[in-house]
């Protein structure tokens, strides 16, 4: 900082000279003590500098009758799953007040490695929102599944200085650190001294211990409340999650209060741009839980100090003088409808978007799977076997059970069992290492005909497609090659409704609106198809993610993640 901003800032917090920006008689909440008092803020550069008193600035904003939060903090996500570009993800975001976003590239680095987490950081350096990123701790995520990259310690050190990097990603090869693997240790042992984000779905007891023994401060996996008083009772933070597919909020809610609320934040993990449009983003989850009953401002401080704190970002959190200006303005605090946005100093709009330097897509051609035929969907029989193991998927969870189904057996292998709503799922190796195919059975999605494809498959995104006629697979998955990536519906020979993909088979060249229109077209679509799951697309995405319990679908075939071994 140079001397004469500072100077200014002093100042100007004293009343001598204007701010820069004054946001005057706006009802302040202090998310410690819960206080709500009606005084100006006044802003110079990027900090607070005033308030509890008058001010004037070159640039006013009447806030009365409004209400002034700091800026929400999701403190885990992957920007790849809202299916648009880092900076379409800023534009669409940033006006629901979150003004700071802790991401893991982990879905394109396990596409493309260290290129995608440098094209993160490239775009992290120009949104308009504070987007940091934790180093990717897991690519690939566990060896039995085809990734299309490999991230070892030395390819992670020369991204730790960077000044948006905050630590390790999740460690989700939980195993791997309960045995001591030697990759996973060096990683652990590089960021001792750093942030180590957790991922750690129904581990409790001596088995947790161990894993927090490693240094690991933060689990987001959380999926009742019981496992998650045993993990703060343990000293870990717990992000309340609520995404497109993984809907946790209902469950965890009542572990915030008094006492909870400096041990607990919130994260979207996955959304998308049509459910942050119908729904919102973190300010969703804020309305959610203030409408459960949960203290107002210790909700707004798990939102914002808290974060902070959790993940030693000093410098904001707080609306005071000498506090990074990420401000919100609400016109209801009950229902935190956002009117207003202050992110670093900087007033949020369209123009404001406009004056960001762009950054060049990558993974344009990551796509290198093979057209197929309705024949690799033939799924056959073991000898002496009358029924099949079968994933077992519920709305709103990224956990699936271990289900069985006796079906039918003719010329054509196994066949789905529709009056049981048990489909084909298939996953195909697309990055072109080895063209593996695993074929298995699902039950949940509720389809009558048709066929779903997808290349946002966690964590390694090579094809899923479920269906329950191997043409439709065939062709869905084809449109998928053609595409470079994205979703597909296909329906009696025909695809239906389509997006593509084409960065790294992740993200989409378009806006986050006309991604949002797209969305909207393939839901009906899949719904067209008989499908009952509120978002179908990301469903299928998880049906292949090999470290959330119980049964999932590699390229490598079924897996039991218990067992942490294939069926």
């Amino acid at each position: 900082m140079r001397s004469e901003l500072l100077t200014k800032m002093i100042m100007a917090g004293q009343g001598k000279v204007p701010a820069d920006l004054v946001i005057r008689n706006v009802g302040l909440l202090d998310v410690i003590t819960g206080t709500i008092t009606t005084t100006d803020i006044a802003v110079v550069g990027d900090r607070i500098v005033g308030t509890h008193a008058h001010y004037d600035g070159a640039t006013i904003i009447d806030g009365t009758g409004r209400f002034a939060v700091p800026g929400f903090i999701d403190t885990h996500l992957h920007i790849e799953s809202s299916l648009v570009t880092p900076l379409e993800f800023d534009r669409c975001v940033l006006p629901h007040g979150v003004t700071t976003a802790l991401c893991d590239p982990h879905e394109i680095a396990n596409v493309l490695g260290a290129e995608g987490i440098r094209y993160f950081l490239d775009c992290a350096e120009r949104t308009v929102m504070d987007v940091r990123v934790n180093l990717s701790s897991c690519v690939p995520a566990t060896p039995f599944e085809t990734a299309g990259a490999r991230l070892e310690i030395d390819d992670l050190s020369p991204f730790r200085a960077h000044p948006k990097v905050v630590g390790l990603a999740e460690m989700m090869n939980f195993p791997g650190v309960l045995n001591a693997d030697p990759g996973i240790m060096a990683k652990l042992l590089a960021f001792q001294d750093g942030h180590i984000d957790g991922h750690a779905p129904l581990l409790l007891g001596t088995a947790l211990n161990g894993y927090l023994a490693a240094g690991i401060r933060t689990d987001h996996e959380a999926t009742s409340a019981a496992e998650a008083r045993e993990k703060l009772a343990k000293g870990m933070a717990i992000l309340i999650r609520e995404g497109s597919v993984s809907k946790d909020l209902e469950a965890l809610g009542e572990i915030l209060d008094e006492n909870t609320s400096s041990f607990v934040a919130l994260c979207t993990d996955d959304r998308n741009p049509l459910d942050i449009a119908e729904e919102g983003h973190l300010d969703s989850s804020i309305r959610r839980l203030i409408a459960m009953g949960r203290p107002l401002h210790h909700v707004y401080r798990a939102a914002s100090h808290s974060a902070a704190r959790i993940f030693g970002l000093k410098d904001r959190g707080l609306l005071a003088p000498g506090w990074r200006a990420d401000i919100a303005i609400l016109d209801s605090l009950e229902d935190c409808r956002v009117s207003h946005v202050i992110a670093a100093g900087r007033l949020v709009t369209p123009e404001l978007f406009n004056t960001r330097e762009d950054v060049a897509p990558v993974g344009l051609t990551s796509m290198k799977a093979k057209p197929v035929n309705a024949e690799v969907f033939v799924t056959e029989a073991k000898a002496g076997q009358n029924r099949v193991p079968v994933i077992g998927v519920k709305p709103g969870l990224i956990l699936t059970f271990r289900e069985e189904a006796a079906l039918a057996l003719n010329e054509k292998g196994l066949q789905p069992d529709l009056q049981a709503d048990v489909i084909k799922v298939a996953v195909i190796e697309r990055h072109g290492i080895n063209g593996n195919i695993g074929r298995s059975f699902v039950t949940g999605f509720g389809l009558k005909r048709g066929a779903i494809a997808s290349s946002v498959g966690h964590d390694s995104h090579n094809i899923t497609v479920v269906g329950t006629d191997d043409a439709d697979m065939a062709l869905a998955v084809n449109r998928l090659i053609e595409m470079g990536g994205g979703f597909a519906v296909a329906d009696g020979g025909s695809i239906t409704a389509e997006l593509a993909l084409p960065i790294a088979g992740l993200m989409s060249l378009k806006s986050f609106e006309a991604v949002a229109h797209d969305l909207e077209h393939l839901r009906d679509a899949a719904k067209a198809l008989g499908c009952v799951l509120p978002e179908p697309f990301l469903q299928v995405a998880f049906l292949a993610l090999p470290v959330i319990p119980h049964l999932k679908m590699t390229d490598r075939g079924l897996f039991d993640v218990d067992k942490f071994d294939f069926v």
